[in-house]
């Protein structure tokens, strides 16, 4: 117990060896029992979503795996886009969360970094535009008149998008253009594909395969093109300042998890695919075909590296199309020591922070 409590008896007596002893078990018991009930009584509030580039979250609410590593309670949130999820997290609804890179970085600069930093990469790929094969889009210059997708205002992909049309000298029609970006739930993208009211969705995986599956789709552009070896983050886990504040531990366990879980998926991609299979269908209603989830996993990479520089040119990116007002300050904005002690303590190599 690290200290030697003096028990008196009644009426201030001294208590003999053997009735100190026996306290000192006493005192002993009680510890243990308080230390154990203080684990089991913890609660971790998780954010996710439903998709395959949050396979660590899927995977773990599937096996239990988080409540293992932690010992603590996971309280997991879904949700369906990332400002949403920022929003929580501001709001103290949650402690941490699965989330795409141009949430964080607006919430980021919003709360000028007092509110969470990433700990983690979780997924790079997985993300892109699919349309529709009836839409007489061929070619970039075919989107005049279109109404194209996103999963929410703001997120990760409508950023992508509205800096890859910008690119290609497209005008939105909120601007008095002729191209409608259109916020919609990925499940709503599917919905509004099948019934011909949108033209085609920048979105990720699973919805990608599924809007080529099920909704007859074709992939137009793969975003792994627009980016240097193709890799870029599409998914990190971040964690509130407070809980890294209040309970260290508890986030140092998370993070060796998540690092164990993605281990797992990288290492047996057969029962990783059925395990995200059945979550999937647990949190949507539906599982996939095997040939969307297989085609899914070829287009995402599961890794903890966070792909530091495609966040930091993708706050350029939202600054250029307006959603930061002024470029963002993003020092401090990762905390990589509880990733690295993690990497380490499993003989795998650090990783720097920018």
């Amino acid at each position: 117990m690290g200290w030697d409590p003096i028990v008196y008896g009644q009426g201030g007596a001294s208590v003999g060896p053997n009735g100190i002893k026996a306290m000192k078990r006493f005192w002993g018991v009680v510890w243990l029992v308080g230390a154990t009930c203080g684990v089991a009584g913890q609660e971790l509030r998780l954010g996710f979503f439903p998709n395959i580039t949050h396979g660590q979250a899927l995977y773990a609410k599937a096996t239990g795996d988080f409540e293992k590593a932690t010992g603590a309670k996971i309280k997991w949130t879904a949700f369906n886009a990332g400002p949403t999820a920022i929003e929580s997290i501001f709001a103290g609804a949650i402690d941490a969360t699965y989330i795409g890179p141009s949430p964080t970085v607006n919430g980021f600069a919003k709360s000028r970094g007092q509110e969470f930093v990433i700990v983690a990469g979780a997924a790079s790929g997985g993300a892109g535009l699919v349309v529709r094969k009836d839409s007489n889009i061929k070619g970039e210059k075919d989107f005049n008149g279109k109404t194209i997708a996103t999963p929410q205002l703001g997120n990760t992909q409508d950023v992508a998008a509205r800096e890859w049309f910008t690119e290609k000298q497209y005008k939105f029609r909120e601007k008095g253009g002729t191209l409608t970006l259109m916020p919609l739930a990925n499940p709503d993208q599917l919905l509004m594909f099948q019934k011909k009211q949108i033209d085609g969705a920048w979105t990720v995986e699973p919805w990608l395969s599924r809007l080529e599956l099920e909704g007859g789709g074709e992939l137009f552009l793969d975003e792994k093109k627009l980016w240097p070896d193709g890799k870029f983050v599409t998914t990190h886990l971040i964690v509130s300042r407070k809980l890294i504040q209040s309970n260290p531990e508890l986030v140092k366990k998370l993070v060796s998890a998540h690092v164990a879980v993605t281990k797992k998926l990288n290492e047996d991609k057969n029962a990783a695919t059925k395990i995200l299979n059945d979550q999937l269908k647990v949190e949507t209603g539906k599982s996939l075909q095997p040939e969307a989830i297989s085609r899914a996993l070829t287009r995402v990479e599961f890794t903890w590296d966070p792909v530091q520089a495609s966040l930091f040119k993708g706050a350029d990116a939202a600054h250029k199309v307006g959603f930061l007002k002024t470029a963002p300050k993003l020092d401090g904005i990762y905390s990589l020591n509880f990733l690295n002690d993690a990497l380490k303590a499993q003989g795998l190599p650090a990783l720097a922070a920018r």
